[in-house]
């Protein structure tokens, strides 16, 4: 067993891979970092590791909520960002290195610093992409085998595309949707009290946001700095912002009360061209409003801690303090969160767009 986990975690496993699809180092007196001999690979991975980036999920889920099922995108947010936090604080527990370059070719630099067991992007897909095949087959009516399908390769191309871009061991890999597959047996019970976090009592909203900020700002502290905490504060934050933004709507009555579960399962309407319209109009809209609530109270947000804290404006070092960088993204997302599941819906609604 312990040959295999080190067979597991041999970055030539990964290079070897590498190679199979294409993908060379380039001469050091070629001036190129490397060297492509098949692009379907090439674009393949390098879509599918787009399909694992943050950047995805905060597009598809707001898309979700507000064009598809507002309470099956509440339920992604909360597996996403607990299967993220535990695989991040897994990172900078264990501390495994990423495969070593050479003989790896690495073609993402933003997360180099991090390391790498698990892998934050299977876990992410993999418990995106299960989530919502379980909890759409008894709500919508579609052949179960199709949606079982896209899930496998969805999660399988996210998981391949990492040891494509250098990223990961194969362990890496599997450690993640090992993790994941655990994390979603262990909560599956208790996902329907998911659909009623909105009726809790008017505590609420004090747990929804004291809890997760003091997990961010006890994250375990690194050997250096990467962005695996801010990027862990953002996530936590706008879950607990989508969380707190469907009590609002509950509490305040906002939106009608939701249907419950239904034995009878609905139809999936068919796509038209007005309805493809309306959907991208209102993820438009949407979008929009979220990119101007976020740098108005991002902004607002480090003004107040750089006065409170007497540091200069603009000092980019400052912003990697524990005491600013914490508050300031949790500020900012948790305030993206209820934007887009309060006052989104409600100016969609100004605009006839309901």
């Amino acid at each position: 067993m312990a040959e295999l986990l080190r067979s597991l975690r041999d970055s030539q496993l990964v290079a070897r891979f590498q190679r199979r699809c294409g993908l060379f180092p380039a001469r050091e007196d070629s001036g190129e970092k490397h060297v492509v001999k098949n692009y379907f690979y090439y674009y393949l991975f390098r879509f599918s590791a787009a399909l694992g980036q943050e950047v995805f999920y905060i597009t598809f889920l707001p898309f979700t909520h507000w064009n598809i099922d507002p309470y099956l995108s509440r339920r992604l947010v909360v597996i996403w960002v607990l299967v993220m936090y535990i695989g991040q604080v897994t990172k900078d527990i264990l501390k495994w290195p990423r495969p070593s370059s050479p003989p790896v070719v690495k073609l993402e630099k933003r997360v180099i610093a991090e390391y790498g067991m698990p892998s934050t992007h299977a876990m992410a897909a993999t418990a995106i992409s299960f989530t919502l095949v379980m909890s759409t087959m008894d709500r919508y009516q579609y052949p179960f085998i199709l949606g079982l399908t896209m899930a496998v390769v969805f999660s399988t191309l996210v998981c391949l595309s990492r040891l494509y871009t250098g990223m990961h061991t194969v362990l890496d890999v599997l450690g993640g949707v090992l993790i994941t597959a655990v994390l979603i047996a262990l909560t599956y019970p208790a996902w329907t009290l998911i659909d009623s976090l909105d009726s809790a009592s008017p505590l609420f909203p004090v747990c929804v946001i004291v809890v997760p900020f003091l997990l961010c700002y006890n994250y375990p502290v690194s050997d250096y700095y990467s962005p695996t905490r801010a990027d862990t504060t953002t996530i936590v934050a706008a879950g607990a912002g989508v969380t707190l933004g469907f009590w609002i709507n509950h509490f305040f009555q906002l939106v009608s009360k939701p249907t419950p579960s239904l034995p009878v399962i609905q139809n999936i309407p068919p796509l038209t061209t007005d309805m493809l319209v309306l959907g991208l109009t209102k993820f438009m809209v949407g979008i929009m409003l979220i990119l101007l609530v976020r740098q108005l109270v991002q902004n607002l947000s480090l003004q107040v801690l750089f006065s409170w804290f007497k540091v200069v404006t603009r000092n980019k070092e400052a912003r990697r303090r524990l005491e600013i960088e914490v508050p300031y993204k949790f500020v900012t997302y948790t305030s993206v969160g209820i934007c887009a599941t309060t006052f989104v819906p409600m100016l969609h609604r100004f605009l006839g767009l309901l």
